[in-house]
């Protein structure tokens, strides 16, 4: 159940499909939670600027039921993110978001 889905501006992710494997494995980490529930996504190329400027930034949204620390989470995946794409840390935004059980679906059901 627990989600991460990054977007940013910056084209020229090397290794895309290993930045998601090791966003997973750290979403499953710090989330307590079975990496069997964990989603990735990644979207490039997205139009976006920060601070008014059109310098390579990030937006991620983690989502889960539960298990979220937003510090520990932060400093976590800035320096990860900032390891695997050469975007600075100060042009990261993370968005958390705790999701009721029961508004979230998975093989025809909810969690709650």
């Amino acid at each position: 159940m627990p989600l991460i889905n990054l977007k940013t501006s910056n084209i020229n992710i090397e290794n895309p499909e290993a930045l998601l494997k090791v966003l997973s494995k750290e979403l499953s980490n710090l989330t307590g939670k079975p990496e069997t529930y964990v989603m990735t996504a990644l979207q490039t190329d997205v139009a976006m600027t920060y601070a008014g400027s059109n310098e390579p930034c990030c937006f991620v949204e983690i989502k889960s039921i539960g298990s979220l620390d937003p510090v520990k989470m932060s400093s976590s995946f800035c320096e990860l993110i900032e390891s695997r794409t050469g975007i600075p840390t100060n042009r990261i935004y993370i968005e958390f978001e705790d999701v009721p059980a029961s508004l979230w679906g998975w093989d025809g059901r909810t969690f709650g």
